[in-house]
């Protein structure tokens, strides 16, 4: 069944399975990036509060006993910490902790994109 290709095309099928993975993917991560830039681009006092609130909900998804919710638990909390860290006045801690927030949400938003490119390009060659 891997193998199957479609009639009068090289191109190869693309599992149901793998599909619906590139599209949560993609808007996990657009989601994800776009989140990460408004955390970073809040008020002092409200990106405090609310990397608070993420570093809590992240630490609850890291202390959950199904697997699925460590990976987004431990990214929550990274997250939620760097937003808080980012806004406190340390000179040496905030702008390194803006600027890595800055580069998640790049990176979490180039992977969404990749991965939606990789979504779109799967449904062409299943329509076709």
């Amino acid at each position: 069944m891997r193998d199957l290709k479609l009639l009068n095309d090289d191109k190869e099928y693309v599992p149901t399975g793998v599909l619906a993975k590139q599209g949560v993917t993609a808007v996990a991560g657009i989601a994800g990036g776009t989140a990460l830039l408004v955390m970073g681009a809040l008020p002092s006092i409200a990106g405090v509060i609310v990397g608070g609130v993420a570093t809590v909900v992240g630490i609850g998804a890291l202390l959950s006993k199904d697997p699925d919710d460590k990976k987004p638990g431990a990214v929550l909390t990274g997250a939620g910490f760097l937003a808080m860290a980012s806004k406190v006045g340390i000179p040496v801690i905030k702008p390194l902790a803006g600027t890595f927030l800055g580069l998640g949400a790049i990176g979490m938003l180039a992977m969404g994109v990749w991965n939606g490119i990789k979504f779109l390009k799967g449904l062409k060659k299943r329509s076709s």
